[in-house]
């Protein structure tokens, strides 16, 4: 039976809601507002907030306020003991442990039916349809998938609910047919102990066929490493000749792309981003040489964007829908969905690089930025910088942070680094220079406060060892898949507790 044909049939009929998103956004949001409206009526927070009463989304923004998982939490907790129709109509019985930030304790999300089916495995489907559109001929049904995930671990209490990871979560709910095309078998994708599921996965993937590899960009280099110890090639498409496509997603992939190119060895490596979260499926990258991302409008989510300039938390007063949005703008995003999330800050940021179709970048969190000395840096420019400053110098980075200093002899303060490299430089000085150069020419208010050293001195770097950021991340309980080190901070905690790992 011709498998691959009939797969690619099937999953390019979904090419027809990819085009809705593109050519129709607003009526696509439209009817996600009003089929969310009309759901929300019968739930205890639409009770309370008069959800029958909104008739427009103009109600709906003046009397239904801004959440964050503080105002939300009394409900998710009450649906965990059981109570049904909190959020959204029914029982909810799956809850996501949501990584969050290093920095923030895990937060504890609700995953519906609807909102598994008609968002998070809708978005997986419209990323392959729109690779096969974009790519013909694709053969990728009789391989096997590898997704690196995070823990398999979950909780279920007398009420029948699971809380663990989003990973167990899609994994544990899959259909029969992608069951088998998924690599490695189910009980060592969802292992807990993340050091010892690494080996494993590398062990019992070697002899696989694997066409597609997706995961955290950081965490799936480990892997990668791994497979070539474990099986003694030099480059990745010597173990799976057949591999042709990452997705990534969950950090910025500059900084990695160039290690990813040298391990996998293959010209031809598909690279495709995505923006999924515990919260949901938002966007995936449609075009082949563009890195932005299309929204995806037609998921279940009503998205509504705070302008950064002005962003004050669920204080906020200034919230405008999609239609308002503009180009060039940064946006604290805004969801409702059917996942029982109501007008819910979810902390990311985005800017759009155009409008119908609706494109954007993540640009980072609402909490991680520096402004200390009224600089305003975002995780967007230090990521532009470090990747401008690895490729001039001939490196590459595991991973990094940083967070300012005061009280300079010369200055203010500034900032301090703190870098661990996959591959150093060779003149460590000029690593420094060109880094504090490229953050200059990302950032105009850097750059003015950088004149001189009158306002920002030059920067304080660490290039601490190769593993201080795993060690950290295992003294936090943080290993795995979907946890990430915060880049940017106000704060010096996190900085002062790495560099002790360093010692």
């Amino acid at each position: 039976m011709p498998f691959n044909s009939v797969f690619s049939w099937l999953i390019g009929k979904r090419i027809t809601r990819l085009d809705e998103c593109r050519n129709n956004p607003l009526l696509c949001q439209s009817r996600t507002f009003d089929y969310l409206i009309k759901n929300g009526k019968i739930t205890e927070i639409g009770k309370t907030h008069r959800f029958s009463a909104v008739k427009s989304y103009q109600d709906f923004n003046s009397n239904v306020p801004l959440q964050d998982y503080g105002t939300l939490k009394s409900y998710i907790e009450k649906s965990i003991s059981g109570a049904e129709s909190m959020l959204w109509p029914g029982k909810t019985t799956w809850f996501a442990k949501s990584s969050g930030t290093t920095a923030d304790r895990a937060k504890i999300l609700p995953v519906t039916k609807e909102s598994l089916l008609n968002n998070h495995y809708a978005g997986g489907k419209d990323l392959l349809a729109q690779y096969y559109a974009n790519l013909p001929n694709r053969k990728l049904f009789n391989a096997k998938h590898l997704i690196v995930g995070g823990s398999g671990e979950t909780q279920q209490n007398d009420q029948g609910i699971f809380v663990g990871d989003l990973s167990a979560i899609i994994i544990n709910n899959l259909p029969w047919w992608t069951e088998w095309r998924r690599a490695p078998k189910k009980e060592i994708a969802l292992q807990s102990n993340w050091e010892t599921k690494i080996n494993e996965m590398a062990q019992a993937t070697i002899g696989e066929n694997i066409c597609i590899l997706a995961g955290v960009p950081s965490w799936t280099l480990i892997l990668l490493r791994r497979v070539l110890e474990i099986s003694g090639k030099t480059r990745i498409s010597e173990v799976w000749p057949n591999l042709e496509l990452y997705i990534h997603g969950g950090m910025n992939f500059a900084p990695y792309k160039s290690q990813f190119e040298e391990l996998i060895g293959n010209s031809s490596m598909n690279y495709v981003e995505s923006y999924n979260s515990s919260e949901g499926y938002f966007g995936l990258q449609d075009q082949l040489h563009s890195k932005d991302l299309l929204l995806l409008v037609d998921s279940e989510v009503f998205y509504e964007f705070i302008p950064m300039s002005e962003f004050d938390g669920i204080n906020s007063k200034k919230v405008l829908s999609l239609e308002d949005v503009e180009v060039g703008e940064e946006y604290a995003i805004v969801i409702s969905t059917s996942a029982g999330l109501w007008r819910y800050i979810m902390g990311d940021t985005i800017r759009f690089s155009s409008v119908f179709p609706f494109r954007f970048n993540v640009t980072g969190r609402t909490s991680h930025f520096i402004n200390g000395f009224g600089e305003k840096m975002i995780v967007d420019h230090t990521e532009k910088a470090i990747s401008e400053a690895c490729e001039k110098t001939s490196s590459a980075i595991l991973e990094y942070t940083v967070a300012p200093y005061f009280n300079s002899a010369q200055s203010n303060g500034g900032h301090e680094w703190l870098i661990e490299f996959a591959k150093e430089p060779e003149n460590f000085e000029a690593f420094k220079i060109e880094l504090d150069e490229a953050l200059k020419k990302f950032n105009s208010d850097y750059e003015v406060k950088r004149f001189q050293n009158l306002n920002i001195d030059f920067p304080k770097y660490h290039f601490v060892e190769k593993g201080t950021f795993h060690r950290w991340l295992k003294s936090k309980n943080k290993l795995g898949g979907q946890h990430k080190v915060p880049r940017l901070l106000n704060n010096r905690e996190i900085l002062e507790q790495i560099l002790l790992e360093n010692d």
